[in-house]
């Protein structure tokens, strides 16, 4: 395990490093998860070992600190996981990042163009998503005020999720969870989609072809970004078909020409 300190306060981000050969690959999770849990299977695979991987924890999840005092915006979160890989000497990553940290990783590549070289974003969010209560996932938890959330609303949410998303979600600070999931329903300005648009690097984007069409699939293909349809899987395609996650984030790493 490593770690960087990413506030003034001294917070420290932390993740599980694998050695390997330069450009390095960042692997971030989704909300209420953890990277080492959701990506090692694909990381150490033959098809994507022998690059020097990290598999980092967002502040307020997994092994990563958890301040109080910290906001949990895209912007906050992207700003942290920026002073850690900067701290690790990383530059012209290959980001691949699932969920929330999709998110995350489009803002990062906005923001942070150095750090970024490629993106494989895996069924992120690109959108504000309507908050609604008694729903699972961030949509749900935003719907509750944070004094509702931290007073009890917590163990609705945990009730809710189920045993497999609530055993890396209860790593997560409350306050950590809520306001992460709060500023990912409001999104940003420009928005995800906005910001992922008008990058220039290359960008794939695997969704669970069970879920249908991308909305706006035409305007993405037509600025660059490949979109794949992965099949039988869910939200966490590299928990549920990691043959097929494998595959495809290898053809998308692959440099093409």
């Amino acid at each position: 395990m490593r770690s960087a300190a990413v506030t003034p306060e001294d917070d420290r981000i932390r993740w599980v490093e694998l050695p390997g050969q330069e450009p390095p690959r960042v692997y971030v999770h989704g909300l209420g998860a953890t990277s080492p849990a959701y990506f090692t299977e694909a990381a150490v695979d033959p098809r994507l070992a022998g690059r020097r991987s990290l598999l980092v924890d967002l502040l307020g999840h997994g092994i990563s600190d958890r301040p109080a005092h910290f906001d949990y915006t895209l912007e906050s979160h992207a700003d942290a996981l920026a002073g850690a890989l900067t701290a690790a000497g990383v530059s012209a990553a290959e980001v691949i990042a699932h969920s929330m940290g999709g998110s995350v990783a489009i803002v990062l590549a906005a923001r942070h163009p150095h750090l970024v070289s490629r993106l494989v974003l895996v069924d992120a969010n690109l959108d504000p998503i309507p908050r609604e209560p008694g729903s699972s996932g961030s949509s749900g938890i935003a719907a509750y005020t944070e004094e509702e959330f931290l007073a009890g609303g917590w163990a609705e949410v945990r009730d809710r999720v189920g045993p497999h998303w609530w055993s890396t979600m209860r790593l997560a600070g409350r306050a950590a969870l809520h306001r992460s999931a709060f500023h990912l329903t409001r999104g940003t300005t420009p928005t995800m989609r906005e910001l992922l648009l008008d990058l220039k690097i290359p960008r794939t984007f695997l969704l669970p072809e069970s879920g249908g069409p991308l909305p706006g699939t035409d305007a993405l293909t037509e600025a660059g970004v490949s979109v794949v349809a992965i099949p039988d899987c869910g939200h966490n395609i590299m928990l549920d078909n990691p043959e097929a996650f494998v595959e495809a984030t290898a053809a998308a790493l692959t440099p093409r020409g």
